[in-house]
């Protein structure tokens, strides 16, 4: 190697650190991460695939934006629970509640009296507020928690019993029976996959039986010849009826008149009622369990509830989403059709494309048909990619060979960041 070699140019580690942009970054992003874009610059310089004067630079143009690699897009696909980009996005009262909750709280102490108090009392009383008809309440991380918490405490080493027709599979392949079975518990069959009736439950309910399970087909629909039984059909049977609702609803939605939701599920006759907090209700990635306090008390001195539980920042988002205003769910689910078809005009007005109908959906396994009537913006296939690698990330539906952008999920202050993402992929 010679004196005049490029690469005994390349900038030391501790020159480029010293750089004032990078000094920043150590303190934004830590310092494992800043080094490792110093490295890469260095090496493409070593490389000769840059400079070595421009290593400093490099680097800076490399640092991400933030010290998470997740990524925020933009839900252009008329989906409103995608489970893939998140499903529910958080209210701003509930982002401020995480912000407020991120230091020391008293999530588990009463500072009137300096003890120990029972953890996230807030919450509780909040979604004790929303549904009266359930006497106590438990939190959990999520949805399939809540069920093999209730399915545990009440029947390890006993039965459940279920219709064949509810034997769901839910996503990424967990299947009820594989869920249940983990527990310790039995399953007990009862009735075919079209038709069960209140006959078969009693027949099967015996001295075995921890409790009969009622599950919500939440993401498929049977029709035809059917026959199923009520959770009111239920009650009498001597056992416990744990009544799975799947997507969250607290109250009914004249919108959603298929989907059942905790207050009503209670007054039915459900002792308990498992649910998340991710999907219509419109929260953080939770499981609730409403109902009887007796039930609740039991679940909630199971050695797996602690293992459960969730965190701070979980119960103030939780808290803020039932306490605080409309969530971006709701309104998602309501908007106006034709505010929409203004939106995206006024989009195409700007972009070019073709205004075309287009049917969002509820998405996260919840209401599975329901039409959501409203607009999107027809590009070429083509340029699906492009706005997904863009600078906003923006996530379309392709059908027909087109690429629909539909702006159901899209807040409108984010109209023009829409545009001009879709501008900078048509030059």
């Amino acid at each position: 190697m010679t004196s005049t070699d490029p690469r005994r140019r390349v900038p030391r580690t501790d020159v480029v650190l010293a750089d004032p942009r990078l000094q920043a970054a150590r303190a934004a992003l830590g310092e494992a991460t800043v080094r490792e874009v110093v490295r890469t610059a260095q090496e493409q310089a070593r490389a000769g695939e840059i400079e070595p004067e421009a290593v400093v630079d490099a680097a800076v143009a490399a640092l991400p934006p933030r010290a998470t690699s997740l990524q925020q897009v933009l839900n252009a696909t008329g989906v409103v629970l995608h489970t893939n980009l998140g499903r529910a996005p958080l209210s701003e009262a509930a982002l401020e509640a995480i912000g407020a909750a991120a230091g020391y709280v008293d999530v588990e102490y009463d500072v009137a009296t300096g003890q120990r108090a029972r953890r996230g009392r807030g919450t509780l009383a909040a979604i004790r507020a929303a549904v009266p008809a359930a006497e106590d309440v438990l939190v959990v991380n999520n949805g399939a928690a809540a069920l093999v918490l209730a399915t545990t405490a009440l029947a390890a080493g006993r039965e459940v019993v279920v219709s064949r027709g509810e034997m769901v599979e839910i996503g990424d392949g967990f299947r009820l029976p594989d869920l249940i079975a983990s527990t310790g518990a039995r399953l007990r069959e009862v009735g075919t996959t079209n038709r069960t009736s209140q006959r078969d439950y009693a027949a099967a309910v015996g001295p075995d039986t921890g409790c009969i399970l009622k599950v919500h087909p939440s993401n498929f629909r049977v029709e035809g010849f059917t026959a199923a039984v009520d959770v009111g059909g239920l009650r009498g049977l001597g056992v416990p009826v744990v009544a799975d609702i799947g997507s969250g609803l607290l109250a009914r939605d004249p919108l959603l008149p298929d989907e059942p939701d905790a207050a009503s599920t209670l007054a039915a006759g459900a002792d308990l009622v498992t649910c998340s907090g991710d999907k219509l209700l419109g929260g953080p990635q939770a499981g609730l369990v409403l109902g009887r306090g007796d039930l609740v008390e039991r679940l909630r001195r199971h050695p797996l509830a602690r293992a459960l539980r969730v965190d701070k920042l979980t119960l103030a988002a939780l808290e803020a989403t039932v306490r605080g205003p409309i969530t971006p769910t709701a309104r998602y689910l309501h908007v106006d059709p034709a505010v929409l078809r203004r939106r995206t005009e006024a989009l195409a007005a700007e972009v070019g494309g073709e205004v075309v109908p287009s049917d969002g959906a509820v998405g996260g396994g919840g209401a599975p048909g329901l039409v959501l009537p409203g607009w999107a913006l027809a590009l070429p296939a083509t340029l699906a990619g492009p706005l997904r690698a863009g600078d906003p990330t923006v996530v379309c539906r392709v059908e027909r060979d087109r690429c629909l952008v539909d702006l159901r999920c899209v807040p409108e202050s984010a109209d023009p960041l829409l545009r001009k993402a879709i501008e900078a992929v048509l030059l």
